[in-house]
């Protein structure tokens, strides 16, 4: 799938209600830890801390932090040391937060104000992630992402847990009304709430399945990633994308830029 359509996502919309936002991005930090959908990317993750001498991640556009628990063990277990992560949103799932810093025992923390990616503040520092979020911008909005990192000296890296492919989509469209029905009462926190809006009024089955379909087609290719860059003023950094990955829900699209020693 080569093309990429600037369609729009409900969980971008103001208007759309947050209790429903949370109860979709808790499905997503569900299945994407389940599957370890970005332990493919560990080796990119690896490469971006030592280069950097880093110990830290800012996860950006962190939704419900799908998959950070398993990733903040794996690297901290590769690496030899703890690795530290703080999840930040700009409309932060504190719910999701507060399970993930207990059961992480403080490895893993939060910003509960809104955090912008076009202008992180200056006291928030480490490497700075984002996963499954990038999609979400316009191509001017997401170079600018990319050059507040550059402006402020930090290490980024861009994951996309998709191949990216018509099957993908297709895949969606038949397994995930039933997976959803079959794991949501399993997801924690537990909320009443989830499953309102999943059994009495599906707005959260609704609103993944149009989400999940737009994601496949707003995804950059490595290809455009990398054309991305050269768009840019990053003098002395280094960049890399592309695709890692085998298996169903197993496939990472990646972009990493950091600066040179």
């Amino acid at each position: 799938m080569k093309i990429r359509l600037q369609l729009f996502e409900l969980e971008d919309q103001q208007w759309f209600p947050q209790v429903v936002r949370e109860g979709m991005q808790d499905y997503l930090r569900f299945m994407i830890s389940k599957l370890d959908t970005y332990e493919a990317a560990l080796p990119q993750l690896e490469e971006l801390l030592t280069n950097t001498k880093q110990q830290y991640i800012t996860d950006l556009c962190s939704g419900a932090g799908g998959g950070i628990a398993g990733l903040q063990e794996a690297l901290s277990k590769r690496m030899g040391v703890p690795v530290h992560v703080t999840l930040t949103d700009l409309y932060p799932n504190i719910d999701a937060y507060e399970y993930l810093k207990i059961a992480s025992r403080g490895a893993i923390d939060f910003v509960a104000e809104p955090v912008n990616a076009l202008n992180v503040p200056s006291h928030v520092k480490g490497v700075r992630t984002i996963f499954s979020s990038f999609h979400h911008f316009p191509p001017t909005t997401a170079q600018g992402i990319l050059q507040d990192a550059v402006k402020k000296g930090a290490a980024i890296g861009i994951f996309e847990g998709a191949k990216k492919s018509w099957s993908e989509l297709l895949m969606l469209w038949l397994t995930f009304p039933v997976v959803i029905l079959l794991i949501t009462p399993f997801i924690k926190p537990f909320k009443l709430s989830r499953l309102f809006f999943t059994y009495i009024l599906p707005l959260i089955p609704i609103g993944i399945l149009w989400d999940g379909t737009v994601s496949l087609l707003r995804i950059y290719p490595p290809e455009r990633l990398q054309k991305m860059v050269q768009h840019i003023k990053s003098p002395g950094y280094v960049w890399k994308s592309g695709r890692v990955g085998k298996g169903p829900g197993k496939h990472v699209i990646y972009l990493i830029g950091y600066p040179e020693a």
